[in-house]
C-alpha cells in the first residue's frame, strides 16, 4: 500500500511503526456553526482510509479532536449571551448528526480541547524549561520557531521567504516578540473570555498546541498518520511538528495525508459570495450518501468542484449501485436453487477480477474514483449474468461482495427499508387493485400522486417498487 507523504512529496509504501497497529490523528472542526461540506470532505476521505486500512487488517485507533475553544466560539457566544461551552457543545452535537449521515464512523477518541488544558500546559511548560518557549512580559508564552532548525519542513518553506512575509503582518502585541515568526502557545485572558489558571497568566491556549497534545496523549510521542486539508499544512501542522518534535525528542508523524480545497461552482466558498452550504443544507435536498460519493468519486488530492448538476449526476450513479444490490437480494429471495453450478462457479471466479482491481486503486494512494470504477464494473457484470434462473448462491455471492466493497468505501449498497406513511402505503394498495381490476387510468392516476408526495413507483416481476424522488 502506497500513500502521499506531504513530508517528503512523494508516495511511499505504508509501514506501520507498529506491526498490525495504525495509530492516525486528523484534525477536526472548530465548532461554532454547523459544520460545512468543506469540514465534510477530510471527514469522508480520511474515515474511507481509515476503513481501507482496517479492510486491509490493521487495528486503527483514529483520534479526531474538536476545538471547542476559540475567537470565533466566543463571538457566538456574546452574541447569543450564552458561555462559549453553550456554543461549543451545541455545535458538536449537530456535527456528529451530520458525520452520522455521512456514515462517518466515530473516532476511537474524539477530544475536546478544554478538557486538555493540564496537558497543554504541562506540554508549554516543558518546551518553556528546553529553550524552544519564552513567556512575555503580559504573560503571553511564544515559541522560538528559529530555534527549531527543521521548521519548514512540511510546508516546504524557506524561513527568509517567511521572514520577509511576516514584516506586512505586524499586529498588536508583535513587538514583545523575539522574533516576527515565533508564534503564541499561550494567551493572556480577555473580558467575557473563557480562561484558566497558568505559570505565566490566567488564559487560553494558542490553537496549534491542542493537537500536539491530544497526538501524545492518546497516540504516543510517534504515530503513523496525521491529516487533514491542505489548508493546515501552514502554520498549523509546520507548528505542531515543532512542538511536538522539540517536546518529546523523536519525530512526530512519518506519513502526512492532506486532501486538496473544495470549490462551489468552480468558485472558493466564501460567505460573502453568498455560496457558503453548509451538511445539513445538501441534507435537505439530497441523502448525504449522495454527498459522500460525490466526495470519493475524485482522487482526495485533487481539487474537487461543488455544483448542482456534479450532484444530480452522483445521486444517478448511486442509484446504479444501489439498484443493481436491490435487484441482486431480490434474485436471491426468489431464486429456484440454492446452489450454485459449475457455470456460475466460473463467473464468481471471474467477479474476483473487480476485488482486486479496487485494492489494487486503494493501494494506489486511496485512488477512490478508480476503485468506483471497479464497482461498476462488477454492477454491469450482475446485471449482465444474473437473472431469474440465477442459483441463490450465486446471486448472493456477487450481492455481499457489491456491500463488502461499497462499505469499505462507506457507502450503502443495501439501503435501509423505509416505513411510508399508512396514506401512502394505502394508494400504493389501491393502485395494485386498480390494476388487477384493469382501471389503468386511476393507477396512473395513483401514480402521479404518489409522484408529487416524492415517491416514485416500479412495476417489477417481483412485484411493485418505490423510491423517494
Amino acid at each position: 500500500m502506497k500513500l502521499f507523504n506531504t513530508l517528503t512529496r512523494r508516495k511511499e509504501e505504508f509501514v506501520p511503526l507498529e506491526e498490525g497497529k495504525v495509530r492516525m490523528y486528523v484534525c477536526g472542526p472548530t465548532v461554532y456553526n454547523l459544520i460545512h461540506i468543506g469540514n465534510a470532505r477530510p471527514m469522508i476521505i480520511f474515515d474511507t482510509v481509515r476503513r481501507y486500512m482496517e479492510y486491509k487488517g490493521y487495528e486503527v485507533n483514529y483520534v479526531s479532536n474538536f476545538t471547542d475553544v476559540d475567537d470565533k466560539i466566543i463571538k457566538k457566544a456574546i452574541e447569543e449571551g450564552v458561555s462559549a461551552q453553550e456554543i461549543s457543545e451545541r455545535y458538536i452535537a449537530e456535527c456528529k448528526k451530520d458525520m452520522d449521515g455521512m456514515n462517518v464512523k466515530p473516532a476511537t477518541t474524539n477530544p475536546q480541547a478544554t478538557q486538555e488544558i493540564d496537558g497543554m500546559i504541562s506540554m508549554i511548560q516543558t518546551l518553556v524549561d528546553k529553550g524552544y518557549a519564552y513567556p512575555a512580559a503580559d504573560g503571553t508564552v511564544y515559541f522560538r520557531v528559529k530555534k527549531f532548525k527543521e521548521y519548514g519542513k512540511l510546508s516546504h518553506k524557506n524561513l527568509d521567504d517567511l521572514q520577509s512575509g511576516f514584516r506586512s503582518l505586524q499586529v498588536s502585541g508583535e513587538d514583545q516578540k523575539e522574533d516576527p515568526l515565533d508564534f503564541v502557545l499561550w494567551k493572556p485572558k480577555k473580558e467575557e473570555e473563557p480562561s484558566w489558571p497558568s505559570p505565566w497568566c490566567d488564559g487560553r491556549p494558542g490553537w496549534h498546541i491542542e493537537c500536539s497534545v491530544m497526538a501524545k496523549k492518546y497516540l504516543g510521542d510517534e504515530i503513523d498518520i496525521h491529516a487533514g486539508g491542505e489548508d493546515l499544512i501552514f502554520p498549523h501542522h509546520e507548528n505542531e511538528i515543532a512542538q511536538s518534535e522539540c517536546c518529546n525528542d523523536k519525530i512526530f508523524a512519518k506519513y502526512w495525508m492532506h486532501n486538496a480545497f473544495l470549490n462551489i461552482d468552480n468558485r472558493k466558498m466564501s460567505k460573502s459570495l453568498g455560496n457558503f452550504r453548509t451538511v445539513r443544507e445538501i441534507s435537505e435536498q439530497y441523502d448525504l450518501q449522495v454527498l459522500r460519493f460525490f466526495m470519493l468519486n475524485a482522487h482526495y488530492r485533487s481539487p474537487l468542484n461543488f455544483s448542482a448538476d456534479l450532484m444530480e449526476a452522483a445521486k444517478n450513479a448511486l442509484e446504479r449501485i444501489t439498484d443493481a444490490a436491490a435487484n441482486l437480494k431480490d434474485r436471491k429471495a426468489a431464486a429456484q436453487t440454492d446452489t450454485a453450478t459449475d457455470a456460475e462457479k466460473e463467473l464468481l471466479a471471474q467477479a474476483q477480477e473487480f476485488v482486486k482491481k479496487f485494492e489494487e486503486a486503494m493501494d494506489d494512494d486511496f485512488n477512490t474514483a478508480d476503485a468506483l470504477a471497479a464497482i461498476f464494473e462488477l454492477v454491469k457484470f450482475a446485471n449482465t449474468n444474473v437473472s431469474e434462473a440465477s442459483s441463490a448462491e450465486f446471486a448472493g455471492a456477487l450481492l455481499d461482495t457489491m456491500v463488502k466493497l461499497c462499505d469499505v468505501l462507506g457507502l450503502k449498497a443495501v439501503k435501509t427499508e423505509e416505513i411510508l406513511d399508512k396514506e401512502i402505503e394505502d394508494l400504493i394498495a389501491e393502485r395494485q387493485e386498480a390494476r388487477k381490476a384493469k382501471n389503468f387510468a386511476r393507477a396512473d392516476e395513483i401514480r402521479d400522486e404518489l409522484l408529487a408526495k416524492g415517491i416514485i413507483l416500479k412495476d417489477t416481476r417481483e412485484g411493485v417498487k418505490w423510491k423517494r424522488a
